[in-house]
């Protein structure tokens, strides 16, 4: 035992001193601690900053890469990852890497899509949240205070620690990070009965372009508005947000029908399409659309699958009535807690412990790509019938639909920074994933989701089309001087009618354009830090 622990004791010692030795080597490195030291009175300012030559830094890099389209040798990595436990350590990350002159990346969850919070083709430093977690739980208040590096999974297992007729109206997903989610927006299953998550946000603390520490009484109505669905990274970083928790009953009911095409599948996709928006808000359904293989013939495949918060029985009344093509039966749904609808969603077996929400860990990255889309007016049948042709020519790619209607028919455009409410019947998500790391397998699988996306163009939003900016998608646009013309292009898909205000709000908090990705709102000067 005692030999063991005295080479444990020398391999960390020369693993230290390896690490020590490489970082001393590196005048960036050198640079940004002196920088960080002068500002954070702490004798442990190093254990805050990686470089790109410490063991450690693949895997603090990978544990939060959720696309395996950027994690390849080609893909340009951060010079230093800076990993702060407090706020004043993000204050100080933003003045120093102003300082030693490197763009700053910031990540919270790492789902973003293309991996603009966590990429670049200049060399940068990534932010990660990741330790800036805590979560503090108020039911006498309704209300909670969560960090950006928290997961939603984390915050609703908390939300269950104290109470079991509270949750929050976000997404399924439990390791995307509150920071990304909430800031693009974020919705989930109670969409039509609360609206988005960013609805929810009462106060905020962001850090601005000078190293400030801002609440929502010192950043001002403006930039409060604009990190509410536009994206807190354009505007500093956002470290923590104020919620208000909402109301769910003791039991909610889920369930979840297939059907194929042979078996009534086309009636039930167009009748959802109506229905979903317009039946009861305590209803929210989800319909997949997936290409499928039966009876040795590639068709499509129908689930609509939902969460309604009340009974079983309330829910047969309602849905016997409004989509009797549905054919929902008892067999078909499960009453349970809030908290076990959140894990059922994430694909979870019934009967899970919720502290399985806990779980940060990465497994399983596939090769993605995502697109969305709004849908204003029903798709005709006819329409859905050459959809179906479409799928089956290009047979990875599934539609998720979103249904709308219901509160998000009830608040203005203008009320935060995300305009895509009334008038929508649902949102569809385009989705392929693959396995195969070949540049050919990309090629081929990224044009598949282009082909049934430009064959979609007829029956979606139009001018401009529309897009969901947690769906990030870069074949919109994207910038390369960040002017105002290159943002327009892909600044108006994601923000319609709000997209010039954002652009006030940007000039007005970063002139310089510190704050930046390759599709952020640009300020109206194209000078660019």
């Amino acid at each position: 035992m005692a030999i063991s622990k005295l080479l444990l004791v020398f391999f960390s010692l020369v693993f230290f001193n390896l690490s020590f030795s490489w970082a001393a080597s590196d005048p960036t490195y050198q640079s940004l601690l002196q920088c960080l030291s002068e500002i954070i009175p702490s004798p442990n300012v190093s254990a805050v900053i990686v470089s790109n030559n410490n063991p450690s830094f693949a895997s603090i890099l990978e544990s939060r890469i959720h696309n395996a389209r950027f994690n390849r040798t080609s893909t340009l990595k951060p010079a230093i990852i800076i990993t702060p436990s407090d706020e004043s350590h993000v204050s100080a990350a933003v003045i120093c890497s102003q300082k030693v002159g490197f763009q700053l990346k910031i990540r919270s969850g790492g789902h973003d899509y293309e991996a603009l919070s966590y990429t670049s083709d200049k060399p940068f430093f990534l932010l990660d949240m990741y330790n800036l977690r805590d979560v503090s739980i108020d039911i006498p208040d309704e209300s909670a205070w969560v960090q950006t590096g928290a997961t939603l999974g984390e915050l609703y297992y908390h939300i269950w620690e104290k109470s079991n007729v509270h949750g929050f109206p976000a997404g399924v997903c439990p390791t995307v990070g509150v920071g990304g989610h909430i800031g693009g927006a974020g919705y989930g299953t109670m969409i039509r009965k609360y609206g988005l998550t960013t609805d929810y946000v009462i106060d905020a603390k962001i850090v601005n372009v000078n190293g400030k520490i801002l609440d929502r009484k010192a950043m001002g109505e403006d930039l409060f508005w604009a990190i509410r669905g536009a994206g807190g990274a354009n505007f500093g970083v956002v470290t923590a947000y104020k919620i208000k928790l909402v109301k769910v009953p003791e039991k909610v009911t889920v369930f979840r029908v297939e059907r194929f095409l042979d078996d009534n599948g086309t009636e039930v996709a167009f009748k959802w399409q109506t229905v979903g928006a317009t039946t009861d808000p305590n209803l929210f359904t989800r319909m997949l659309l997936q290409p499928n293989t039966k009876d040795k013939q590639t068709t499509v495949k129908v689930t609509v699958m939902g969460l309604y918060l009340g009974d079983i029985n309330g829910l047969l009344t309602l849905l016997n009535k409004d989509f009797p093509e549905l054919r929902l039966n008892k067999e078909n749904c499960t009453e349970m807690p809030w908290i076990d609808s959140v894990l059922w969603w994430a694909n979870f077996d019934l009967g899970t412990p919720p502290n399985v929400l806990l779980d940060r860990n990465n497994k399983d990255t596939k090769f993605v790509k995502r697109k969305s889309d709004y849908v204003q007016t029903p798709i005709p049948k006819d329409g859905l019938e050459s959809l179906w042709q479409k799928m089956v020519q290009n047979e990875k790619v599934g539609l998720t639909c979103n249904s709308y209607g219901g509160k998000m028919d009830e608040i203005d455009t203008k009320e935060s920074a995300f305009p895509h409410r009334k008038g929508n019947l649902y949102k569809i998500q385009y989705s392929i994933n693959w396995d195969d790391p070949s540049n050919e397998a990309d090629i081929k699988y990224t044009t598949q989701a282009k082909a049934v996306h430009e064959f979609m163009t007829q029956f979606v939003s139009k001018n401009p089309r529309r897009a969901y900016l947690n769906y990030r998608d870069i074949d919109i646009g994207s910038a390369k001087t960040w002017s105002y013309e290159e943002g327009k292009v892909y600044g108006e898909s994601y923000f319609a009618e709000n997209f010039d205000r954002l652009v006030d709000v940007k000039t007005a908090v970063d002139p310089n354009n510190f704050f930046r990705n390759e599709q952020s709102i640009p300020p109206r000067s194209t000078k660019t830090a």
